[in-house]
């Protein structure tokens, strides 16, 4: 009687793996497509990944403008140059500069805060709300259609610091066009920018006039990927057209809503022009959102690159946590998002 015996496996070196890789398999079988990723991957390296990590570790030291450089050099009566150690120089301090911004000793943290939630909150609100009423309206057939998207799309085309200086000239005291028409139906004019809250508001309406058409054009397009067929049927049993903007529109709507509103928070929170331009902080920096009080902390006077840099670790961890906590509010509605 033979025996029959198995070929022995065939040996692989000690401490390597006898299938390889998965990375090892999808390089040899899409080559090319790593190929074709690797200069973009390379380019957010560069630019974005970079200058995070980088402003992460300088919100941990000392540096500012006066003590970058390791030597202070000063020329001599000959001509040369002399050059000592800067006594002053930045060292690593830990947290140190998150506790002077958190605990006040540095700028208004807190009360920008507030102000940027306040500011972003209500800007947000009436982007979605005013741009879905006029995609609602436009994306219904009628005469001149195409015009009138063109002539509310043009803020938007607008560059943002050109509208901000427009509407501050509207809200001036003297010569604005919002005081001429008070005071044409007999009120007196306002101060716009000597209150805090109605300079907030100067902010808030101009933010509105350039945010609106973005959010109008991203919903229109949402209404046009909705089946007619389900309006059609809505129509025949009966249903009246609020019933069809309530139970067809708003759920057809939802992906698309669920990421506008996440960008224009985005956007919103760290809108910087409108307040530097518009309200310039007036009142005495009461009207100071975080990102334009944050600059100021940081850059009037001698430049402090490290609180710029802690201002910016926590504006960064701030919408991070909002987006943690929009993304699990999603998922728990059903989005795949």
């Amino acid at each position: 009687m033979t025996t029959v015996t198995a070929d022995p496996a065939p040996s692989t070196p000690p401490g390597r793996s006898a299938r390889p890789s998965r990375l090892r398999r999808s390089w040899d079988k899409h080559w090319y497509a790593w190929a074709m990723v690797l200069p973009v991957v390379i380019v957010l390296a560069v630019l974005i990944f970079y200058p995070l990590f980088r402003g992460i570790w300088l919100s941990f030291t000392s540096l500012t403008e006066a003590n970058q450089a390791a030597e202070i050099c000063t020329r001599s009566i000959t001509g040369g140059e002399v050059c000592a150690d800067n006594p002053n120089k930045w060292e690593f301090v830990g947290l140190d500069n998150y506790v002077r911004v958190l605990t006040g000793e540095v700028g208004d943290f807190w009360q920008w805060t507030g102000t940027t939630l306040i500011w972003t909150f209500v800007c947000v609100a009436f982007h979605f709300g005013l741009g879905l009423g006029l995609a609602t309206m436009i994306n219904r057939p009628m005469r001149f259609r195409s015009l009138y998207r063109v002539l509310l799309i043009l803020p938007w085309a607008v560059p943002a610091f050109v509208s901000a200086f427009a509407w501050k000239f509207i809200f001036n005291e003297r010569f604005g066009l919002a005081n001429a028409l008070l005071t044409a139906v007999g009120i007196d004019p306002v101060s716009w920018f000597s209150d805090r809250w109605t300079a907030l508001l100067t902010a808030i309406v101009t933010n509105i006039w350039l945010g609106v058409p973005f959010m109008m054009v991203a919903l229109l397009g949402g209404m046009q990927t909705i089946p007619g067929e389900l309006y059609e049927a809505a129509e025949i049993d009966g249903a009246s057209a609020w019933q069809r903007f309530k139970n067809i529109t708003l759920p057809g709507l939802r992906p698309v809503s669920m990421t506008v509103v996440l960008l224009g928070t985005i956007w919103t929170f760290n809108m910087f022009p409108i307040i530097f331009l518009v309200t310039e902080g007036q009142p005495a920096g009461q009207s100071e959102i975080l990102v334009t009080g944050a600059y100021r902390a940081a850059f009037e006077g001698i430049r402090n690159y490290s609180l710029a840099s802690t201002y910016g670790v926590l504006i960064l961890s701030i919408l991070l946590v909002f987006s943690v906590f929009y993304r699990r509010a999603l998922r728990k509605q059903g989005e795949v998002w």
